[in-house]
């Protein structure tokens, strides 16, 4: 269950005061965060695709792939996720499972175009080359403000049952 985070900025005279949480204005802010710094959700990972179409008509927020060689499908909410969002990462899932290596590394090419290949901005990010063989495995992260309990309760349902990956982080945010 998610534990609530509080803020307090120091004043003067030692005084505290709380910080109020704010409410994320634009889900392509936090997209954004974390394409620059992908380092706050996780530091085992290269974001290769921002809002990549799939052939089912959805995008994928950010597809990140992980120094594994495993694709890690990022979708962002900027506010409390509806039970839905479990719907829509595992119906990105249903597509990422049958990407070949050639598609992969054709999206991430696209996607770096000056910081690429992808072989080298493997390399420089892990300190490794790149995997032969590359999406043996994916799995899914639902990045929002609050998880909701009904999609709570699905996530650790397939993780904890059927050893689905996915799994979901907060992000608050503080003026």
């Amino acid at each position: 269950m998610a534990e609530d985070v509080r803020v307090w900025e120091i004043l003067e005279g030692d005084r505290l005061e709380e910080i109020k949480k704010t409410r994320l204005d634009l889900e392509t802010r936090l997209e954004k965060w974390l394409e620059q710094d992908i380092f706050i959700l996780s530091s085992d990972l290269l974001v290769i695709g921002r809002q990549v179409d799939t052939d089912f008509g959805g995008s994928i927020d950010l597809l990140c792939l992980g120094y594994n060689g495993y694709l890690v499908i990022v979708e962002l909410k900027r506010d409390k996720t509806p039970r839905e969002v479990t719907a829509q990462a595992l119906d990105y899932a249903s597509w990422v499972a049958d990407l070949s290596n050639e598609k992969i590394t054709e999206i991430a090419n696209s996607y770096l175009g000056e910081d690429g290949p992808l072989e080298d901005r493997f390399r420089i990010k892990f300190g490794s080359e790149l995997p032969e063989i590359i999406n043996e495995q994916h799995s899914m992260i639902i990045v929002a403000s609050e998880i909701d309990g009904r999609s709570e309760r699905i996530i650790r349902y397939l993780s904890d049952n059927y050893g689905v990956g996915i799994n979901a982080s907060y992000v608050s945010v503080f003026p």
